[in-house]
């Protein structure tokens, strides 16, 4: 029982990390094998995903033909993400079309209901209003990409679905605010999304208060199960004493930047695989 309740969890997270995707401008497409997660004015790997469920050996050339025409087609580059253990036939055809796993695993965690470990009184987190919608907005968006950022964020903020809500948060040492973080719900799952710091304020603990600062004080409402990925070691520790605990972990599979967006030439033609009837079937009374 204690299984399927942290299997169910996950997969509530998971569904969560999409729609929180899919508020922001977003789409997912579902084929068989694995959700294609595209965001085409944000082409940044967190909004461009496979998500990737399983898939056969007989089945994945079509599969990632698909899936890559999806993404090229918008000029897009996608990330593959493969449950661990990731199996051989996927790690293989996957390298075979120039994509290549990266060193560390990408892990959600989950929170387990523990108290937070104390990051000291120098910081300070509250709850973004929403004339702060333009600071918060700088904190993850290029100029070129903002405007489009902002009015989703704008439209999320203001006008939520049932069943959701999305609230940003702002940290800040000496009065100046350096970090910043999207908590979003979906029905009773709550995702700590884009925790970002001002690079010159980095290591002096703004990023901690702002999680441990969610887990606390429940600004999407009560009765949520939280969660947040890690990209790293050193994160998921730091995370770890703050009260997650590690759910699933996957693989990512990434393009080199030289790679061009095209799929390889599909080899000789084939002999058609269906041909008409020669006559007419005869007809009945």
């Amino acid at each position: 029982m204690v299984d399927e309740l942290a299997a169910l969890a996950t997969e509530a997270a998971l569904e969560a990390e999409r729609q929180f995707v899919l508020t922001l401008g977003g789409f997912a497409l579902e084929v068989p094998g694995a959700t294609l997660v595209t965001h085409e004015k944000i082409p940044v790997p967190r909004f461009n995903f496979v998500q990737e469920m399983g898939v056969g050996p007989e089945r994945q050339t079509a599969f990632f033909e698909r899936a890559l025409d999806h993404y090229f087609q918008r000029a897009l580059r996608p990330t593959f993400r493969v449950p661990l253990p990731v199996p051989a036939h996927v790690d293989t055809g996957l390298r075979r079309l120039g994509f290549r796993p990266r060193s560390v695993p990408l892990v959600l965690l989950l929170s387990s209901g523990e108290r937070p470990t104390s990051f000291g009184a120098d910081v300070e987190v509250r709850v973004a209003e929403h004339r702060d919608i333009d600071l918060v907005a700088s904190f993850w968006t290029s100029e070129l990409e903002r405007p489009e950022f902002r009015t989703a964020l704008d439209v999320a903020w203001s006008h939520p679905n049932p069943h959701e809500r999305l609230v940003p948060l702002l940290a800040s040492l000496g009065g100046e605010p350096v970090a910043s973080a999207l908590v979003y719900r979906y029905r009773t799952s709550a995702g700590i999304h884009a925790v970002a710091t001002r690079p010159s304020s980095r290591g002096r603990g703004a990023a901690s208060h702002l999680v441990a600062f969610a887990l606390e004080s429940a600004p999407v409402g009560e009765g949520v199960r939280y969660s947040i990925f890690a990209d790293s070691a050193r994160l998921e520790s730091r995370l770890e004493r703050l009260g997650f605990r590690r759910a699933r972990a996957f693989q990512e599979y990434e393009l080199p930047a030289t790679a061009e967006l095209a799929l390889p030439p599909p080899g000789p033609p084939l002999p058609p695989q269906w041909r008409p009837p020669r006559a007419a079937p005869p007809r009945t009374a």
